[in-house]
């Protein structure tokens, strides 16, 4: 009786246009064509362990079921948010027993992640004998999140965010199910496909609120779509990999001079919920690492953005933010200061014993006088040219030059003085 009224439930579109066959799966054919590694593996009936890495929607759950039935291994799927040590024990007991009686495995650990180190190691030997055939998904970065042990047994995959067209085919499978087309103009059709960012689930779910619609309402507009569906939130967690991918978009973006991708990376920070604060520390790290005296003025202007941001808070303060983007990103760039320090600091670790030359240290005692501190001292303000060329390095240390402007920006006129002052130096 419950299984005839688990039927007359309705099931979510979701469910309804789930893959019957790989073959069906939209938007990874670089993994799964019959030419893909996957798609490889499927052919020779030898699955390994492996982990899925992608975005929510992307299929993940779907291709290791997928997987299973195509190389006739039970399916047993597991959530790292729901299970624990016990759930675990009872899956490697039954894939025990499963295999005595001469069939494998496949466990499937949706968000496998949020398993600690410990419960990963727990994994091991029953990956290493062949109890099992893991298969892992996680959205998060494997580097970062799993153990290097578990990742030395285990393939790691890259699913792609789904495409237009792939999406698109889901809309057309969608409307093939549902026996109609949906009431969308052109323009709110491809609204539909924005808001679903990639995430095919999440556009099936947006396809079943507009199902659900009578039969006969008008073609909805853009406008008409947003009043309709609940607008998704961006992909961006401020603590995971989403958050260091932005940042490096800025920041390349902004090396790069490209400063309409710089605001369009800034934007999207702010639209994830990014704290401006964190940005504009990293927009006064840009101005001295990479512009650096190429423009002083850089530096000015990020810390300038940075106190108007402290004083209006948002959103007021985040025009001047957006500002200091567009100066920095149109900004010549050096990384010239950046270089000296670095070379400047290995080379004071290697020297750091060597006492300064005695004409530049001071004698405020006579014993010192005696030692000859401060003697042959010369005076550059009155020597002339406002240059005296001593040397101020360590006695015994050859002199290095660490600083090498570019010849471009401010910098250009550096290079005109240390030239000059090199030119005097030689003929003293």
């Amino acid at each position: 009786m419950s299984g005839l009224l688990d039927q007359l439930q309705p099931r979510p579109l979701a469910e309804r246009l789930r893959p019957k066959i790989l073959g069906d799966v939209v938007g990874q054919d670089h993994l799964l064509a019959p030419n893909a590694p996957l798609g490889r593996m499927v052919a020779a009936r030898h699955l390994a362990s492996l982990i899925l890495w992608g975005p929510p929607g992307c299929g993940k759950t779907t291709i290791a079921r997928l997987l299973a039935d195509a190389t006739e291994l039970a399916f047993e799927p597991l959530s790292a948010v729901f299970s624990g040590v016990a759930d675990l024990r009872k899956v490697f007991d039954a894939a025990r027993k499963r295999r005595e009686g001469g069939r494998g495995t496949l466990l499937f650990v949706d968000e496998i992640h949020r398993f600690n180190r410990a419960q990963q190691d727990g994994f091991l030997p029953y990956v290493e004998d062949g109890t099992v055939v893991l298969i892992g998904a996680t959205t998060e970065n494997p580097s970062f999140e799993l153990n290097g042990a578990l990742l030395s047994r285990c393939q790691v995959f890259v699913l792609k965010r789904l495409n237009d067209a792939a999406l698109d085919d889901l809309i057309a499978r969608a409307e093939t199910e549902l026996g109609r087309k949906l009431p969308l103009l052109d323009d709110a059709r491809a609204a539909l496909l924005a808001l679903a960012d990639g995430d095919g689930r999440y556009l099936l779910n947006l396809i079943e609120v507009l199902a659900g619609m009578p039969v006969d309402t008008p073609r909805l507009d853009t406008a008409a779509l947003m009043e309709t569906v609940q607008r998704r939130a961006p992909l961006y967690d401020k603590a995971q990999e989403g958050h260091y991918n932005l940042i490096s978009a800025l920041h390349k973006s902004l090396r790069g001079s490209d400063v309409d991708a710089a605001l369009y990376w800034f934007a999207r920070m702010l639209e994830g919920g990014e704290d401006p604060l964190f940005i504009i520390r990293r927009l006064t790290r840009f101005a001295t690492e990479d512009i650096g005296l190429a423009d002083p003025n850089a530096l000015v202007q990020a810390i300038a953005a940075w106190d108007a941001y402290e004083r209006l808070g948002s959103p007021e303060g985040e025009l001047a933010i957006a500002q200091a983007v567009i100066y920095l990103a149109t900004a010549p760039k050096s990384i010239g200061a950046y270089r000296a320090y670095k070379r400047v600091r290995k080379a004071a670790a290697a020297t750091g014993s060597l006492m300064p030359p005695a004409h530049i240290l001071n004698a405020p005692t006579k014993l010192m006088k005696n030692l000859g501190y401060g003697e042959g001292y010369s005076y550059d303000p009155d020597a002339p040219y406002g240059f005296s060329g001593a040397n101020y390095f360590p006695d015994g240390m050859a002199r290095e030059s660490f600083y090498d402007p570019i010849d471009r920006g401010f910098e250009r006129e550096i290079r005109k003085r240390l030239d000059y002052w090199d030119k005097l130096r030689r003929t003293r």
